[in-house]
């Protein structure tokens, strides 16, 4: 599922933080293959949070529900349902 506006960010294979942001999923395709990375390129939402936005369209569920005042679970919180594709060595595999 595609956030609208969305921002499309890279996370490097074993990365903490991301290694890049892009306005168009093309864009940071082309930086993927030029530096032949390997990690995750993910949707997120603008101007909302993760947690929030899943909530607002459903995605959250079972006990994730109950969890929307634990701040180390919402500062983390990343849905399966966010588009996301993974790359090896510049090369999406999915």
């Amino acid at each position: 599922m595609l956030p609208d506006p969305c921002i499309w960010l890279f996370h490097g294979e074993g990365g903490r933080f991301a290694g890049g942001a892009f306005t168009t999923r093309e864009k940071a395709e082309a930086w993927i293959a030029a530096r032949r990375l390997s990690g995750v390129l993910t949707a997120y939402p603008v101007d909302e949070g993760c947690f929030d936005w899943a909530h607002r369209v459903g995605a959250v569920t079972g006990r994730a529900r109950d969890r929307g005042d634990d701040a180390a679970f919402v500062g983390s919180f990343a849905s399966a349902v966010q588009d996301h594709y993974h790359y090896t060595n510049g090369s999406r595999t999915d």
